[in-house]
């Protein structure tokens, strides 16, 4: 039975996916949120659709989900842009996972190998060739992994044809608008209290993001283990012509940083895993651990001059899978928990929470 009314607790890019979607549906969607709207992991993402790149050992579980989402992307962003009455960048020349030594070598052909037994189309590249692609590459560059289906999309643009889509349905966005507490009544959700006053809903869909866990209300069973894992990142403005056309992963034997252009000239480079709190903090070392290892792959950044340096904070789960769909409380809700993978999972939170 489709529910009258709903009250989505976060404003990131997966609850006003979510929000979009329902009220596109015909429901009475109310979005709260404490700040800004998408002002945190959301706009401190990279917008990196790397399903291929982010497979790991033991987690093939998530990989396969990003596939399923990634597949969505193409139909989702058409529908989100003619909604939006907004153009937002996606760019499919794929990516480059490229190694600076011995040791990260090695790893790429341990990842090699596993992704080709999960089934993950993915190419070996000598160094040389790699350059053929991307001739700015350093020619420290020893070898590389190309995966054409891993694509990217500008995430500040995607954060604001959201906002604009989802206001355009006819949901109800109210900013600065911190939740107090879910309500309860004979164990099942009732709504939600916002300055005080109780807004009585059907159904409560949380996605808090890294603050899931702290909602006053749930019962410990239901409680996300969500917690936040910070990322410093920070963007270059390139010249034209650019010195990448698709997004680089590098790493040496200890270090490791990614390299997203955008049509606009913007390059983005991130971005530290720190299990820091709250703390969003930009540090000096920080940023120097990512440049070093830039400049490793792409000596032509030297040159650049810094547009932005910033830091969020990813909402990552116990297992780092994303926390999704209905729970043991009636009419409650989870859409969080999605670590790295915001935007590539977008789509399938979007639709399949809705």
């Amino acid at each position: 039975m489709k529910p009258e009314r709903v009250a989505i607790v976060g404003g990131g890019i997966c609850g006003l996916g979510v929000g979009w979607k329902l009220a596109r549906a015909g429901v009475e969607v109310v979005l709260f949120e404490s700040g800004r709207a998408v002002r945190e992991s959301s706009w401190a993402a990279a917008g990196m659709l790397a399903s291929h790149m982010e497979l790991r050992p033991e987690e093939e579980h998530i990989t396969f989900l990003g596939r399923r989402s990634m597949r969505r992307w193409p139909a989702f962003l058409a529908e989100l842009e003619a909604d939006a009455d907004l153009a937002v960048e996606y760019r499919d020349e794929g990516t480059l996972y490229v190694a600076l030594d011995r040791d990260a070598l090695e790893h790429l052909r341990f990842l090699r190998k596993h992704q080709e037994e999960t089934g993950l189309p993915v190419e070996w590249l000598t160094g040389s060739e790699a350059r053929e692609r991307e001739p700015f590459l350093s020619r420290r560059v020893a070898g590389a992994l190309y995966a054409s289906g891993d694509h990217r999309v500008e995430p500040r643009a995607l954060c604001q044809a959201l906002v604009r889509a989802f206001r355009a349905a006819g949901g109800e966005l109210r900013e600065e608008s911190l939740v107090e507490e879910i309500l309860l009544a004979d164990g099942a959700v009732r709504g939600v209290r916002c300055g005080g006053d109780p807004w009585e809903a059907d159904a409560v869909v949380v996605a808090a993001g890294a603050w899931s866990g702290l909602l006053r209300g749930l019962p410990e069973e239901v409680v996300p283990p969500v917690r936040p894992v910070k990322g410093q990142m920070l963007a270059v403005r390139m010249d034209d012509p650019p010195l990448l056309t698709r997004s680089v992963w590098a790493a040496d034997g200890t270090r490791f940083a990614y390299l997203v252009p955008f049509s606009s000239g913007r390059l983005l480079v991130g971005a530290t895993v720190e299990e820091r709190g709250y703390d969003r903090e930009v540090t000096a070392g920080a940023l120097l651990d990512l440049l070093r290892v830039a400049f490793d792959a792409l000596p032509g950044i030297y040159e650049l001059p810094v547009e932005e340096t910033w830091a969020g904070l990813r909402p990552a789960s116990s297992d780092n899978a994303p926390i999704l769909g209905p729970t043991p409380v009636p009419g409650l809700h989870m859409a969080t928990g999605h670590y790295r993978n915001g935007v590539l999972f977008a789509p399938l939170t979007a639709e399949d929470v809705a």
